[in-house]
């Protein structure tokens, strides 16, 4: 009886096994089945679809100008009135009054020499002078008194009182006298003259500027000998170099396959290296009458219509020769893109607009046709980058694999 009861305690291994095993069948079914729920969300999503190769452009801004352009050409900033300004002495440089970028006007000194020798040159000629004057007063009282002794001897004479001897020495002092005025006046012209020229010599160690300008560079220094030659070691021709920068015109190299669309009065675009976001009016001035026959181009200058204080001489510059002026509504840039970009979806104009490894389907209203490019009057802005020939199956959101155009 004990054994009966004892053997109802052992535990059924077979039922404790089948009955958990089912269990864990479901639940392993029921993550599979979650986890290809979750793939294909993903996958739907994109997040484990394959990156799409694309193109992609950049979208521009475009001056209007560009769809009358014949043709462009590249050249520099020159100025046409441009000096080295030098003295005519010689001497060291004793004061420099500009720098740099310094704007003087015609006559504004620049520059002085040493001039203690010259200004006591001049203070010689200047004494010489007042003295030629005073001899000049004292032949004319002479003359004056000769004069009078001569007219009194010959009514003396014509009297029968005096002899002809004595009228003959009154009128040989009357004719000396006469002689010495004209010698006096004579020297007094000759000390003028030296004086002028001292005057000059003065002038000359004071280097003025020759035309309204701007001081391009410095040459010279405080101390430093100049000399018009520079033939002396270590002297300087040249203190300053100017430039009249109302005087700004571009030259640039036109081939000579294209001189025959290029006329004098023609009008131009200008646009600076320094500043592409600017662009300034120019008009042909001069097509320079000789060719390059080494780069078989002719040089063509273009004057600014308007100034600049940012216009520089030897700035590079783009010109553009245009077919026809510029419009007031054509000075402001458009933004344009490849019409390529530009893709059909549900009855609206789109482009995929690419944002990281992704794309952003973006809604735009087209303008008109600038050259090869297409207007865009919003949705855009310029250096925004989009896809170019995006494939029909592209949508937004999709990843991407950049291949710039």
């Amino acid at each position: 009886m004990e054994q009966e009861d004892l053997s109802r305690l052992k535990i059924d291994k077979a039922a404790f096994v089948r009955g958990p095993s089912r269990r864990k069948n479901w639940l392993y079914w029921g993550a599979a089945i979650l986890a290809i729920l979750a793939v294909a969300a993903l996958f739907s999503s994109g997040v484990l679809r394959p990156a799409t190769e694309v193109e992609v452009v950049t979208v521009q801004e475009t001056y209007p100008s560009q769809a009358f352009t014949l043709l462009n050409a590249s050249g520099y900033v020159v100025a046409q009135r441009k000096a080295a300004v030098a003295s005519k002495a010689t001497g060291r440089l004793e004061w420099l009054g500009v720098e740099e970028g310094s704007r003087v006007r015609k006559g504004d000194i620049l520059a002085r020499l040493e001039e203690a020798d010259v200004l006591a040159q001049q203070s010689q000629a200047g004494a010489n002078l007042r003295n030629a004057h005073a001899a000049l007063e004292q032949a004319r009282a002479e003359l004056r008194d000769a004069g009078f002794s001569f007219d009194r001897s010959r009514t003396l004479l014509a009297e029968g009182i005096v002899a002809r001897a004595d009228y003959d020495a009154a009128e040989a002092r009357y004719r000396k006298a006469r002689a010495a005025v004209s010698g006096a006046e004579a020297n007094v012209g000759s000390a003028a003259a030296a004086l002028e020229g001292a005057r000059v010599a003065v002038e000359f160690t004071r280097i003025r500027a020759p035309f309204d300008a701007v001081v391009l560079t410095k040459n010279a220094d405080v101390g430093d000998i100049v000399t018009p030659f520079a033939a002396a070691a270590n002297a300087k021709a040249a203190v300053v170099t100017l430039a009249d920068l109302g005087s700004l015109q571009v030259e640039a190299d036109v081939s000579e396959s294209n001189l025959e669309q290029v006329k004098v009065g023609q009008p131009c675009e200008i646009r600076l290296d320094a500043f592409p976001e600017s662009r300034f009016s120019g008009v042909v001035h001069t097509v320079v009458p000789t060719a390059d026959r080494s780069k078989a181009t002719v040089l063509v200058k273009v004057r600014f219509l308007e100034s600049d204080p940012r216009i520089l001489p030897e700035m590079s510059a783009k010109v553009a020769f245009l077919s026809r002026p510029v419009g007031k509504g054509e000075r402001r840039p458009a933004v344009t893109v490849n019409p390529s970009a530009v893709v059909e979806r549900k009855g609206r104009m789109v482009v995929f607009l690419v944002a990281g490894d992704r794309v952003k389907e973006t809604p735009v209203v087209l303008g008109a046709r600038i050259g090869d490019q297409v207007r865009i009057e919003s949705g855009l802005k310029g250096g925004d980058r989009v896809v170019a020939g995006p494939a029909g199956n592209l949508r937004d959101g999709a990843r991407i694999k950049v291949e710039e155009k």
